[in-house]
């Protein structure tokens, strides 16, 4: 059993920046790849990004590519994401998963709630 809180969303202006972190309690954190996806409004969720166990190794979105990076901290059991130069379809919740499939980046049935990422033009 994976629990997970996200935090961090909110409101921004187009090309800000914003932080946004997951919590993870449960099962050991250093065992699994972990990921970020978002979902807006009348779209499916999607793949934003993902971090490999040990942290070495990061896949990404093309539509976040060189804007956003994820990192992880297995002394902390804490998962990032940094998003910058924020475009209004960066508009989303986003939601991080574990444990994730590294390789396909398909996502397990354990999410966070979700936070709200708002980017105003």
């Amino acid at each position: 059993q994976v629990q997970l809180v996200e935090s961090g969303g909110g409101l921004v202006q187009a090309g800000g920046s914003l932080r946004l972190s997951c919590a993870v309690s449960g099962r050991t954190f250093s065992t699994y790849a972990m990921g970020w996806f978002r979902q807006a409004p009348g779209k499916e969720r999607e793949f934003v990004a993902a971090i490999s166990r040990s942290g070495g190794g990061t896949a990404y979105a093309d539509s976040v590519k060189g804007r956003f990076t994820i990192s992880r901290d297995n002394a902390k059991n804490t998962m990032s994401l940094q998003m910058n130069s924020l475009k209004p379809e960066d508009t989303a919740v986003y939601y991080c998963n574990a444990p994730l499939e590294w390789g396909r980046m398909r996502p397990s049935d354990y999410w966070g709630q979700g936070t709200q990422v708002t980017v105003s033009s």
